[in-house]
């Protein structure tokens, strides 16, 4: 064994441990360990079933589950909990899982996989399993188009790997056209739907195949739905696993049924969860978990990683829904459980940094958030919170929202104080990771029911 690659493994494992006792982050042991020997990863030695997950959003959640399914069923898992997703918080939780000699104990690795950082992972080894669940417009400032995204997506791909893509998203599925052993899943036409596109962009106008203008019998939102292409053909490809039906009570309760047969009780029924479930379902039964197993494992299972948090504040009760700064799509979808929910509810949103990792100031982003779907909803206040709230307030001025409604604090602390002493209805709170414990910390977080 090279001595690089022993020093590398050592020096991962001694500032880990060390990390971990000063409560710091997890992706500088893999930097130091890749400093001494940049091909580490190509160095371990990795089990046969291994399963990477990448997208532009629920890759957090989906990989949550797949690890709840998989070890529920008896196998050891190791993966990325932290949600450290490029390539030196994969070398931190590899080799934190490995001996000293680079052989990985778990039966399965599994792994988060930034969207722009897997071509670079998988450079040194390849997943038997890649899941795709779905490309936007997300932090644009980063990425870019999405269409740029899928290029950088599609040099990470390789012929040993089998693909499990969304077959709902255009973008997503066109990876898979012409590839034999490609898994797909979707959801069938659902109540929801609807027939003509809502939003502000419309990121499925066009083929991604021969760029001619694309047809959709239905959208569930956004671009995803089921679409064909007026030139060349390319279409929605049949589900090898799709979500059939959603229910919900009128006491609640919510469940999703997949293939018309797997009934799964959920803590959340919005479309984003929906979709990672069925996600999580797929992977797990094309790695060999019995569908049955996988459904109960699923089963009522809550996310440890907070992108959902019930809360209480004084008297009032409230939900945290974490969606992404710099991601209308993520927004716009947390707007539709507020304006579906149909007791007396309040909304604040918080924008008071805009991202975790890098500096901007671009507000730009908050004209692309369907923030309209408001006016015609009961809503009883809109609290618009941090330091961008007035860009926030401007945003909601011109779309015509009543100003009557809004109350606008810069700092979270006073916006959390208004809500403790002035409402009497359920609120819903609306920001992103960089955000979330600025309000998390002024409240009592409850179990979610």
């Amino acid at each position: 064994m090279k001595i690089r690659v022993f020093t590398a493994i050592l020096v991962c494992k001694v500032i880990r441990c060390l990390a971990k006792l000063m409560g710091r982050g997890s992706s500088l042991p893999g930097k130091y360990a890749l400093k001494i020997c940049p091909d580490i990863l190509s160095c371990l030695k990795l089990p046969e079933l291994s399963i990477a997950v990448t997208g532009s959003n629920g890759k957090t959640s989906t990989v949550e589950m797949i690890a709840h399914v998989l070890k529920n069923n008896g196998l050891s898992v190791a993966y990325n909990k932290e949600g450290s997703n490029q390539i030196e918080g994969v070398v931190t939780f590899l080799i934190g899982d490995s001996t000293m000699g680079g052989k990985v104990k778990s039966d399965v690795v599994l792994l988060e996989a930034d969207e722009r950082y897997s071509r670079h992972i998988f450079k040194y080894f390849h997943p038997k399993y890649f899941v795709i669940n779905n490309l936007y417009r997300d932090q644009m400032t980063r990425n870019g188009h999405p269409e740029f995204i899928k290029s950088i997506i599609g040099q990470a791909i390789y012929d040993d790997m089998t693909l499990i893509l969304n077959a709902d998203d255009p973008l997503v599925a066109s990876f898979g056209k012409g590839r034999e052993g490609t898994i797909y899943f979707g959801a069938d036409n659902l109540p929801t739907d609807v027939k003509t596109h809502e939003g502000i962009y419309d990121d499925g106008k066009y083929c991604p195949i021969c760029k001619s203008p694309m047809e959709y019998e239905y959208y569930h939102y956004n671009h995803i739905g089921k679409f064909r292409c007026t030139s060349c053909g390319f279409a929605r490809h049949d589900t090898d696993h799709a979500l059939t039906s959603t229910q919900e009570t009128a006491d609640g309760k919510a469940s999703v049924t997949i293939d018309n047969k797997y009934n799964i009780p959920v803590f959340f029924s919005g479309i984003y969860h929906c979709y990672n479930i069925l996600a999580a379902f797929t992977a797990s039964a094309a790695a060999g978990i019995d569908p049955a197993k996988a459904a109960e494992a699923l089963g009522g299972y809550i996310l440890k990683s907070g992108r959902i948090s019930d809360f209480t504040l004084g008297k009032t009760e409230g939900r945290l829904l974490l969606s992404k700064h710099e991601n209308s799509v993520s927004y716009d979808r947390s707007i539709d459980v507020v304006v579906k929910d149909k007791r007396k509810k309040s909304v604040m949103f918080i924008v008071d940094a805009i991202s975790r990792k890098y500096y901007t100031s671009d507000s730009s982003w908050l004209w692309d958030i369907d923030f309209e779907k408001l006016k015609s909803a009961d809503i009883d206040r809109i609290i618009l919170a941090g330091q961008y709230c007035d860009d926030l307030a401007v945003r909601f001025d011109l779309a015509g929202i009543d100003s009557g409604k809004i109350k606008v604090f810069e700092l979270v602390t006073d916006a959390a104080e208004y809500c403790r002493n002035d409402l009497d209805s359920f609120l819903y709170v609306i920001t992103c990771f960089s955000d979330k414990e600025k309000i998390l910390s002024e409240v009592t977080r409850r179990e979610l029911a």
